[in-house]
Parts: structure tokens; sequence; C-alpha cells
């Protein structure tokens, strides 16, 4: 085999070994090993709960019902006639599955045009400016991951109707949002890779 042959199936094998940071952590019932797997999304949501005060156990529940932490999450393709792609449902995308529109509005309003929607850090940031956003327009606490969660899915003017009322899979969905940061709460509370 070649020199240069050897030297590209090593870097291919260390690629495909590597699993990359663009795949989710591997265990996402466990938020001590997604500290552990994932510094740097720890310290992201840390960054953020000192920023906007915005509970790291309540980005992390958002974040898993999202996207499950896929950094290039986007909404399925709608179909005509069942087999047609006519484009995608809508222009969430990233780990906070942030529209366009609202997304250009906090680059704006936030003076951070850089910002991406498949970085943690951005995601992260873009969840703590639109959860006190809520608190701000709907009263909402920053730590009630269910109603921050609903007004994060309806919009703002969307939960000051009620839209949410209507849709008994959303406050499903909520109610589950509201468990699993509540069990990320407990999980972090006795991890030692989140308190370093």
């Amino acid at each position: 085999m070649s020199r240069s042959l050897c030297a590209l199936v090593a870097v291919l094998l260390m690629v495909s070994c590597s699993g990359g940071s663009k795949n989710p952590p591997r265990n996402l019932d466990d938020a001590c090993s997604i500290a552990g797997e994932r510094p740097e999304f720890i310290k992201a949501f840390k960054q953020t709960e000192r920023k906007w005060g915005v509970p790291v156990h309540v980005q992390m529940s958002t974040i898993y019902y999202e996207s499950r932490y896929r950094s290039d999450a986007r909404t399925p393709h709608q179909f005509v006639l069942g087999v047609i792609p006519v484009g995608r449902q809508s222009s969430a995308f990233g780990y906070s599955q942030a529209l366009d529109g609202t997304w250009d509005q906090y680059r704006k309003e936030t003076g951070r045009r850089g910002a991406k929607r498949d970085r943690i850090k951005d995601a992260s940031d873009f969840i703590g400016w639109y959860m006190n956003k809520t608190r701000e327009k709907n009263g909402i606490s920053l730590g009630d991951a269910r109603n921050q969660y609903l007004a994060y899915h309806e919009g703002h003017a969307g939960y000051a109707r009620g839209s949410h009322n209507g849709k008994s899979w959303l406050l499903r969905t909520a109610d589950d949002v509201a468990a699993r940061a509540n069990m990320y709460q407990r999980q972090l509370s006795s991890c030692r890779r989140y308190r370093n």
C-alpha cells in the first residue's frame, strides 16, 4: 500500500472513530454523563445562566425536546400527494430550533451578528434571551420549565392567547419538559463534573 493511501486510511479511521462533536452526547438521560462527555455544553449553559438567569437544567431540557442535542436538527419535509417534496414544515434549525425571523431578531438585539444556530454557546444564549422576553411579556418565571416551553413553542403572543390549551400533545410534551428538567436538576446536584 502506498504511503499516501496509508495516511488517508489512518485519517478516515480516526474521523470515523471520534464520533465528532456534531453528534449528540451518548446518554441524554444523564446530565452528569452529558457534562463529562461535552464540558463545552455545560460551560455554555452556565454562562447563559449567569448572563440571563435561566437555570442550566431548564436549558438542557428545552434543547433535549427541541433537537435531541443535534446541531443540524431541522423540521421534517412536507410532501404534496405524499411524494413531491415542497420544503420543510418551518425554518427551525439547530440545537434551539430557532426560526429564521426570531434568530435574526436575537442577533440584531444582542449584537451577536456572527451567532450560529448549530453552535451550542449561541443556541444556549438564544434560549436565555428568549426566555427573558417570555418573563417580561408573559410573566413566566425563568425556572418554570413547563410554561417557558409552552411560550417557546407557541411564541409570546400565542401563549398569551392560550393557543397551547387546545393542543393536548403539546401540553403532554410540556409536562415531559418539566419532568426532564427536574431530573437533570437532581442529577447535576450530585455531579462532580458539573460542579468543577
